[in-house]
């Protein structure tokens, strides 16, 4: 037979001792809520955002106010307007706060996978500040939204493509020529039967470049002796010796003639005033004339000759006549 349990010994002080666990871990719950709601911003001072949407799908009552990737503020609330708007009422703290200025722009996007953002975009930074309670639009970016469209145009793409390349359509056609013009291309012109049409086309171009070429040297030739005669009858009439020099020799004696021929004229006209001045000495004067008409006569055969030989050296003839007095 067992003997009887002894009772175990009392606690000292256990009513005390109770009592201060129950008051640590009551602190302990209370730090670790006053972290919490520190570490939440609970204790920090914000300001109020309104953002003005045509609805709320997507957005959710905690959900980041992210600027450039990082969050500076909280949706607190989501209500309705009297103009059947949805308002998101956000808290942003001051020090999140500093980033949002009067022309910051907010957008609200949904992406096919993964949650809906709310984000902040601030383009100028020395804007003024926002100010509490301001409200503000916000766009909305839905990607699935896009998604119908997005069918309908790949639809019609594909058709168009289908279209395109299906048989006897434009593409094919353009195709099956430039395949011609391949093949004519590997003949014995090359290119030029290819953009012609043929090795006929290009056989008779060939032929009339030829040609051409030929008439071109025939043409080049007849100029060479061109240039050659020019050059020969240049030295002809304007060379020493020659037409144009034998010209001012014969045209320097013509004047030489002339002045003899004048001058016998003149003596002729003193002779003929003085037959007339005096008539008495009839025979004497006669005889002058005589004589003078000789030297006339003989200073005008001179002139003829004269005359003669330059038209015979002169290229271009002309009628010269001299009268007399």
């Amino acid at each position: 037979m067992l003997p009887d349990p002894q009772p175990a010994p009392p606690i000292p002080h256990a009513e005390f001792k109770a009592t201060l666990l129950l008051v640590l871990t009551l602190a302990l719950i209370g730090a670790f809520l006053g972290y919490v709601m520190y570490a939440r911003g609970v204790f920090e001072k914000t300001q109020r955002l309104v953002l003005v949407a045509e609805d709320s799908e997507g957005a959710n009552v905690g959900m980041d106010l992210t600027f450039s990737g990082f969050p500076i503020g909280r949706v607190k609330r989501i209500e309705l307007a009297e103009d059947g708007k949805a308002r998101i009422l956000i808290d942003v703290p001051q020090d999140g706060a500093r980033w949002l200025r009067t022309s910051t722009v907010f957008t609200m996007e949904r992406g096919l996978v993964g949650e809906t953002r709310i984000r902040a975009y601030t383009g100028v930074l020395d804007d003024p500040p926002l100010p509490d309670g301001a409200m503000r639009p916000v766009l909305r970016g839905d990607a699935s939204a896009e998604i119908p469209r997005l069918i309908a145009t790949m639809r019609a793409l594909l058709e168009n493509l289908e279209h395109m390349s299906g048989t006897g359509s434009s593409l094919s056609n353009s195709l099956a020529n430039v395949q011609t013009v391949t093949e004519r291309m590997k003949g014995r012109y090359g290119a030029l039967a290819g953009v012609l049409g043929g090795e006929d086309s290009a056989r008779k171009v060939i032929s009339a470049l030829d040609h051409a070429n030929a008439l071109l040297a025939s043409v080049g030739g007849v100029s060479l002796k061109l240039d050659r005669l020019l050059a020969k009858t240049d030295e002809r009439v304007f060379g020493s010796a020659g037409v144009m020099d034998e010209t001012q020799k014969a045209i320097a004696q013509l004047n030489a003639m002339l002045r003899d021929a004048r001058e016998s004229l003149k003596k002729a006209d003193a002779v003929l005033a003085e037959a007339q001045a005096i008539g008495a000495n009839t025979r004497t004067a006669t005889a002058d004339l005589a004589a003078l008409r000789a030297e006339v006569e003989a200073s005008l055969r001179k002139v003829a000759h004269l005359v003669d030989e330059v038209n015979r050296k002169w290229p271009f003839a002309r009628d010269t006549q001299l009268k007399l007095p």
